[in-house]
């Protein structure tokens, strides 16, 4: 009996001694990039009816978009009465 115990504390000094080894905690996700490239291209008549939504008057609609007054006239459905 004796030697059992013996055995035993022989060898908890060498089980003491070996380092504990705690599992690495999960590192956090790196933070992602949206790196795709989503966007929307409005047609000239939606960029004209936008424009004019948001209070721009029609010679300004006409000269950011780079087309005649009567071409955003035209967009917006407007017709000059003779």
């Amino acid at each position: 009996m004796s030697s059992a115990i013996t055995s035993v504390l022989a060898a908890a000094p060498i089980a003491a001694a070996r380092p504990s080894v705690t599992p690495a905690a999960p590192r956090p996700a790196a933070p992602t990039r949206n790196t795709s490239t989503d966007t929307v291209e409005l047609s000239e008549a939606q960029r004209v009816h936008q424009a004019f939504s948001q209070g721009q008057s029609i010679p300004r609609i006409a000269s950011s978009l780079g087309v005649s007054v009567a071409a955003v006239d035209a967009y917006l459905g407007i017709s000059k009465v003779a």
